[in-house]
């Protein structure tokens, strides 16, 4: 799960700093690649949701 959460959080850095170039710079290319960064985002926010349920099902581990 902590690769998922890192993967998670590189694609929003990438939509972070292509959404800016496009508001900022009217940079159309970049529109364009955070537009896809946001596509990958949602899909990677549905694997961490299955993957907390099922952490959440699962029997807790001692310490």
């Amino acid at each position: 799960m902590k690769q998922l959460l890192a993967k998670i959080q590189a694609q929003i850095e990438v939509f972070n700093k292509d959404a800016e170039a496009q508001l900022v710079k009217g940079n159309k290319a970049a529109g364009t690649r955070a537009r896809k960064a946001a596509l990958t985002i949602g899909k990677l926010m549905k694997d961490f949701r299955k993957a907390s349920v099922a952490a959440a099902k699962a029997p807790a581990k001692k310490k």
